[in-house]
């Protein structure tokens, strides 16, 4: 089972070797800008080493969005950090599953999502495969409730796209750990990556803060750690922790991840 972290960028494999990762997660450019990835000094390094890689795109990026300033350049953005992320040799390129405003219908944010991938289909397809993450807010979401991701699999699937599990996401947003692998599966057929993450809120909060799978200044997170470890040996995919504390807090959530599987 291969168990990392998602890292600062700067030199992702020396993070990797700090925290025993056997796979590592990053930007390529900041996460709330719209620039496009810059060629990385790495790139040969990264492809050449045996920890796998994944790239998460930018926060900004809503391919759902109704908003032409938004839904047009986060399709210019998604083609420049799929482009980007193949040159470092990475697995997948990990996208939130965007949002529609209140009062839009979120049908209408998943048709632009088929509407951007068949457009990448159309100049010659994208050279990463897309990852799509569930959400952990919104009521306008296409995939913060497992309904609505049926739907969005449905319009998306035949596109080759793949999913990211995070749990921290599903339990904001409503949707129990238990069994969630297999009701993940039933909607898409796969999980690619599991975001393996505490949350610091309670079920159902729509709140995005994630937190450590141990303890954490004598407090227990908000989700039972077994529960996501359990996620993770059901799916078989790689995990990632997005978790805080930094070397000393990932290290310690990837080695509970470890004797836990």
């Amino acid at each position: 089972m291969l168990i990392g972290a998602h890292v600062d960028y700067e030199d992702p494999l020396a993070e990797a070797t700090a925290r025993n990762a056997d796979v590592v997660q990053f930007f390529l450019a900041d996460p709330q800008g719209w620039k496009a990835p810059e060629t990385r000094p790495d790139a040969e390094a990264l492809r050449a080493s045996s920890v796998e890689i994944f790239v998460h795109a930018p926060y900004v990026l809503n391919l759902a969005s109704t908003n032409n300033r938004i839904r047009i350049p986060s399709r210019k953005l998604l083609a420049q950090h799929a482009a980007a992320a193949a040159t470092v040799g990475a697995s997948g390129l990990i996208v939130h599953g965007g949002h529609v405003n209140k009062g839009e219908e979120v049908a209408v944010g998943i048709d632009n999502w088929r509407k951007a991938l068949q457009q990448a289909q159309d100049k010659g397809g994208l050279p990463t495969r897309v990852l799509i993450e569930n959400t952990a807010g919104g009521d306008n979401a296409c995939a913060r409730r497992f309904d609505e991701l049926a739907r969005l699999w449905d319009a998306v699937g035949e596109f080759g796209v793949g999913f990211c599990l995070d749990t921290c996401h599903a339990h904001a947003g409503g949707e129990k750990l238990l069994d969630i692998v297999d009701r993940v599966k039933a909607i898409t057929g796969r999980i690619d990556l599991v975001h393996a993450n505490g949350s610091r809120d309670g079920f159902d909060s729509g709140r995005d803060r994630h937190d450590n799978l141990t303890v954490t200044n004598n407090e227990p997170g908000m989700i039972d750690p077994e529960l996501v470890a359990a996620v993770v040996r059901a799916a078989g995919a790689p995990a990632v922790v997005e978790t805080p504390g930094g070397v000393e807090g990932q290290s310690a959530d990837i080695a509970y991840l470890r004797a836990h599987q």
